[in-house]
């Protein structure tokens, strides 16, 4: 096992990094912009190497700082987290060629399967089905009107050398094509540098289903079962599950044999994820190799008891998986993304500082977080500030237990999206799991307006208030329940609070 690994993100990502280390007795070296000096995974980190001004392009995109800084902090390795440079296929390479051991898929697996063109070719040459669509990208606008004539509109263009949704339209029309075009090779351009395009045939009401792998130095891959991804807003996951509600055993074992074939041709070792559409007919196409650990990957770790960022860090040092066969998943697992984002307000970025945290506890709760009270949310980095997560014996006891858990979490001084994922999670739709990637578009309007107010709830919260009031004038109120700037520490407390503010 390594000695020491810098780790080459930051916030939540970095610390889950950084908290693995610790377990394997690993010494951890963070970086850091300026805006993160005081940062959660800068203080629990070993050791912490500022790298620039608080900007990404100045610093966590700057592959030659963070390579001299594992280079003077003595580190074998480093670790990418997910997104900044974790699948630019430069940036593994010149860390190899550093003498430092790249934790991640090979450089010529990231570039394999980093253009989504040439990851369908590949796909189609193993016998993994993929969407119909073109194989190689597009030249001209009039090119794009004849192909998707051929297969038929509606059509999605998609940008050859990203993902997330950007570079991304949805083309109804020959009419709409070179506006479609037009943006969508300028949004390609802006987010990787590169303005290629492909085209696939728009499936109607897929889900998004994906495979997590592991594979090891020495050619054994393992299927660690699905996840269901559908819970989108402009292609943005906002809400993961593990398992999917419409996959079975058998189909698991199909999809799980579809990612490991594709990977094995990609000659991948370490995590990796496989993303698939699965129409309503049960039919599965191949979309994309995530070539890093996903954001959602604590589901998978729930209801499979691996540690998946562990055995990131043990297969980049050699170990072999010790697993036989596939793992079936036990119970079932929710993730919610808590975002810096106003939904009333069109899911604007909220900024400020958080002035009081309370993070959720209690049986089956996960909390992967990189804030704290105190913390400085601004416009620099991405508005997701933790993971909620919980785990319960069947999907009907993980959304209870989801539900009390958001009730549960309070955050102050920035606007965040609990309330949202508290509105989606009562839907009767979702609790059904009748959900497929176009569902949150449709059901926005109703979920964004003015929601019923819940008798029960608001009599709960109203008789915890009158409570903790009494406590409070009585001068019993413990240190540690004691208010912060006016607020009880009680988050049933602090929801009556706001209720009566907004109906007196």
């Amino acid at each position: 096992m390594f000695n020491k690994v810098l780790v080459a993100n930051r916030g939540e990502i970095a610390l889950r990094v950084v908290r693995a280390c610790q377990e394997l007795g690993v010494r951890s070296v963070a970086v850091c912009s300026d805006a993160d000096a005081h940062a959660p995974h800068a203080r629990e980190a070993d050791e912490v190497v500022r790298i620039g001004p608080a900007p990404s392009s100045e610093s966590y995109l700057r592959g030659d700082a963070i390579i001299a800084a594992a280079k003077a902090a003595g580190a074998d390795a480093i670790h990418p987290g997910y997104g900044f440079l974790s699948e630019r296929e430069w940036f593994a390479r010149a860390v190899h060629d550093a003498g430092l051991v790249w934790i991640g898929p090979p450089a010529a697996a990231i570039a394999a399967l980093g253009s989504k063109t040439a990851a369908r070719q590949l796909a189609v040459a193993h016998d993994v089905p993929v969407v119909p669509g073109t194989t190689e990208t597009i030249a001209t606008v009039e090119a794009a009107k004849s192909i998707a004539a051929e297969f038929g509109f509606p059509v999605l263009l998609k940008a050859a050398a990203g993902g997330g949704g950007k570079g991304m339209r949805l083309v109804r029309t020959a009419d709409e094509m070179p506006a479609a075009w037009d943006a969508a090779r300028r949004e390609s351009m802006n987010a990787f540098g590169d303005d290629a395009l492909y085209i696939e045939k728009f499936i109607v009401g897929p889900r998004h289903v994906e495979i997590q792998i592991l594979a090891d130095t020495h050619g054994n891959f393992l299927s660690l079962g699905e996840r269901e991804c559908s819970v989108q807003r402009r292609h943005q996951k906002m809400i993961e599950e593990a398992p999917s509600p419409a996959v079975n055993a058998a189909l698991r074992k199909q999809m799980g044999d579809a990612a490991i074939r594709a990977a094995r041709a990609a000659g991948y070792v370490n995590a990796g994820t496989c993303e698939f559409l699965l129409a309503p007919d049960g039919a599965f196409y191949f979309l994309e190799m995530n070539t890093r650990i996903q954001v959602e990957h604590p589901v998978t770790e729930l209801v499979t008891g691996v540690d998946l960022v562990q055995w990131q860090l043990r297969i980049a040092a050699g170990e072999r998986l010790p697993f036989d066969g596939p793992i079936e998943p036990r119970g079932w697992a929710i993730e919610c993304r808590i975002t810096s984002e106003d939904p009333a307000s069109g899911f604007l970025p909220s900024t400020g500082r958080i002035d009081y945290l309370h993070v959720p506890t209690g049986p089956g709760v996960r909390w992967d977080g990189g804030i704290e009270i105190g913390s400085v949310v601004g416009l620099h980095y991405d508005p997701m500030l933790a993971k909620l997560i919980v785990w319960g014996r069947n999907r009907e006891q993980a959304v209870a237990r989801m539900r009390r858990a958001l009730m549960e979490l309070v955050i102050d001084g920035v606007e965040s999206s609990r309330e949202f994922h508290l509105r989606v999670i009562a839907d009767p739709e979702f609790r059904a799991g009748s959900i497929d990637i176009q569902w949150l578009e449709r059901r926005l309007p109703s979920l964004l307006a003015d929601a019923p107010r819940d008798d029960e709830l608001h009599a709960a919260a109203i008789a915890a208030a009158l409570v903790a009031q009494r406590d409070r004038t009585a001068g019993r109120v413990a240190s540690a329940g004691a208010p912060v700037d006016g607020r009880s520490g009680s988050a049933w407390a602090d929801l009556a609070r706001s209720e009566a503010l907004r109906n007196p």
